[in-house]
């Protein structure tokens, strides 16, 4: 399904990329295109990373790993796994290289360090090398163009030099664990195409979003919008709550009228009202407030680049950097509800 997929885009596409040589389909097989990256690195073995890794494995991709953790290193491992012990080791046994980090410090030590990725840019196996963490642009940017100037130790198909996506995803961990993703990705488009079928073993929806850093520019916006609608929701039940309507009325009200959100109906932040989700187990798991905090400040940060006015970010901002000061900073995000607003459990 994934090939017939890549097959359609293709036959769209109308320009060429200085990095990726565009060859008509008619050139290649079906087990061509499945099989160009056969062998797949993956670096950064965290909540989300390791079960994106587990569904390549699942996909039938030959999958070698890195982490500094070594408990998460034995564990797959133990799964008969290949484990590496630097990321310049993953990129020597791998066609394309995944990377899933917690900042944008962790990913340029990762593509640029001593042991990094492009250790030796000269003569580099992978031709395609996708960061899935959620960092500032300008850092995909700084590290597109510095895997742009590396050179393939061997030329494959239709790569001419390797090239870097930014593809971060959004969905958390059950997205992740259930392979429902969605990527956001910069780069090159034909790059893009041809790296479908990898964002497709992972999740179920991969959107173009341009050059080289706008897909970390769609996840800060993204979440940026996240962080204040679970907010404005949260508010919403506090106050629902101070006037004497139950949440989970409430949440019926909200869920079929026009303050409907993700927040309400998917993920909803007050104890009691939905299974399954971080608020239904004392907020553990899902999407830690440090990871909000930190997401907000990079749209802080960018918002300030470019001399744009917003003051909900900054409001979100310092709730979040509260509540992380308070102690809650590995809570789930929806935790503002309790630990910032005060707000009850649903009885």
């Amino acid at each position: 399904m994934a090939i017939c997929r890549l097959r359609a885009s293709l036959s769209l596409l109308k320009t060429k990329s200085p990095f990726f040589h565009y060859v008509p389909l008619h050139g290649f097989s079906s087990s061509q295109l499945s099989s160009q990256f056969e062998s797949v690195g993956f670096i950064g073995l965290g909540n989300m990373g390791s079960r994106m890794a587990n569904n390549l494995i699942k996909n039938g991709y030959k999958v070698a790993v890195h982490d500094i953790n070594c408990n998460v290193m034995k564990m797959f491992s133990d799964m008969g796994v290949p484990t590496k012990e630097t990321p310049f080791e993953v990129a020597e046994a791998s066609d394309v290289v995944i990377t899933m980090l917690p900042s944008s410090s962790h990913v340029l030590d990762v593509y640029t360090g001593p042991n990094g990725l492009l250790r030796c840019a000269n003569l580099m196996r992978p031709q395609l090398l996708i960061d899935s963490s959620t960092i500032d642009p300008q850092t995909s940017r700084k590290v597109s163009v510095a895997v742009s100037n590396c050179i393939l130790n061997e030329k494959k198909d239709h790569w001419e030099k390797p090239v870097m996506l930014d593809a971060p995803v959004s969905g958390g961990v059950l997205a992740a664990e259930a392979g429902t993703l969605t990527f956001m990705v910069g780069g090159s488009e034909d790059a893009y195409l041809a790296a479908k079928p990898l964002f497709l073993s992972m999740g179920k929806n991969a959107i173009y979003c341009g050059g080289a850093g706008t897909g970390s520019a769609a996840k800060i916006c993204n979440n940026l919008a996240l962080a204040v609608s679970m907010l404005g929701v949260s508010e919403a039940f506090v106050l629902g709550q101070s006037l004497g309507i139950s949440a989970g009325t409430l949440t019926k009200v909200l869920n079929t009228s026009s303050a409907r959100c993700w927040s309400s109906d998917s993920y909803n932040p007050v104890p009691g009202v939905m299974e399954g989700v971080p608020a239904s187990r004392n907020y553990a798991g899902g999407f830690a407030s440090k990871l909000m905090a930190k997401d907000l400040n990079l749209a802080a940060t960018s918002a300030k680049e470019v001399g744009l006015q917003c003051p909900l970010t900054y409001q979100a901002q310092e709730i979040y950097t509260e509540l992380c000061k308070d102690g809650h900073e590995n809570k789930d995000f929806s935790c503002a509800f309790r630990h910032y607003y005060s707000g009850q459990d649903e009885l």
